[in-house]
């Protein structure tokens, strides 16, 4: 299945005779879907149709939806700002007291956009609303594939840094006993020492070994890191969203990766955890944009 990013950009372009409608999407992580209208007043009744769509199309991510409409059809009912075409008119007659030439009529002041004003577009336009809903769905699919892009490049880098963190773990499961080992040479040798030539008590030695052993056992956090291991797998390989489940379990990821490095004073393990939190932290920073 394919993993999805939640950065991305898409136009879409719909043309239907006289009529133009563009709709650009941009988009970057977020919790939640959150969906940001940037329309002209006059358009502001198709909102309920661009979040609709969009919600259908998208669960997370910040998206920004900016719409234009091109609209030269012939239609009736262009009114005359007559207060605004007043003002002209003084503002000309001012002119031609100052000495300038009047070139000025009816003509030259319907090329005024302000001027007159034709009747904006309602929610009853069905084929302004046709238009948008398919410049929205080429905008949505252009969108989807960028993230989808970036969300593959996205999922073979974290599947790269799963497999980096499974051969720590390998290696921290493969260190404990050594350390252990270690730690009770060092302890019989250092008794050794300090007894000189009195009997050492093999006994003592093995019940502070044991009482070392069951303070520093990491064997319950290493199995859980290898379930998580594999979760991470089915997550990576099942079906979008999956982005919320990824980030819970980096979280347990890493809480199982602290205990471990509070449990052991072994110098080997401690590196070993810190490569370890390493990883775990730029697949942390990874999941944040996956959808």
């Amino acid at each position: 299945m394919a993993m999805f990013s939640m950065t991305g950009y898409g136009k879409g372009v719909a043309e239907k005779g006289a009529l133009k409608v563009t709709v650009e999407l941009k988009s970057v992580n977020h919790r939640f879907l959150d969906v940001a209208l940037k329309l002209p007043r006059s358009l502001q009744f198709a909102e309920a149709v661009l979040r609709e769509a969009i919600s259908a199309r998208f669960s997370r991510g910040h998206i920004d939806v900016y719409l234009s409409v091109d609209d030269s059809r012939e239609r009736s009912g262009a009114v005359l700002d007559e207060k605004l075409a007043e003002d002209y008119l003084k503002i000309a007659k001012r002119l031609r007291e100052m000495g300038f030439a009047d070139d000025l009529g009816a003509a030259a002041l319907t090329r005024v956009p302000e001027l007159i004003k034709a009747p904006e577009p309602d929610e009853k336009d069905e084929e302004l609303l046709e238009a948008i809903r398919e410049a929205l769905g080429y905008a949505a699919d252009a969108l989807s594939e960028m993230r989808r892009g970036e969300g593959e490049r996205l999922k073979k880098d974290i599947e790269e840094k799963v497999a980096s963190i499974e051969e720590l773990v390998l290696g921290v499961r493969a260190r404990a006993p050594e350390a252990l080992k270690e730690y009770r040479e060092k302890l019989t040798e250092r008794i050794r020492e300090a007894l000189g030539e009195v009997e050492l008590n093999e006994s003592l030695v093995l019940t502070e070994a044991c009482i070392y052993a069951d303070k520093v056992a990491v064997d319950e956090e290493i199995t859980r890191l290898f379930s998580h291991i594999e979760n991470y797998r089915e997550i990576i390989s099942g079906a979008s969203p999956m982005g919320k489940k990824l980030d819970f379990l980096t979280q347990e990821v890493n809480r199982e990766a602290n205990t471990i490095g509070s449990k052991c004073n072994d110098i080997t393990i401690t590196k070993l955890v810190l490569e370890l939190k390493n990883v775990i932290e730029t697949v942390r920073e990874q999941v944040q944009n996956i959808e």
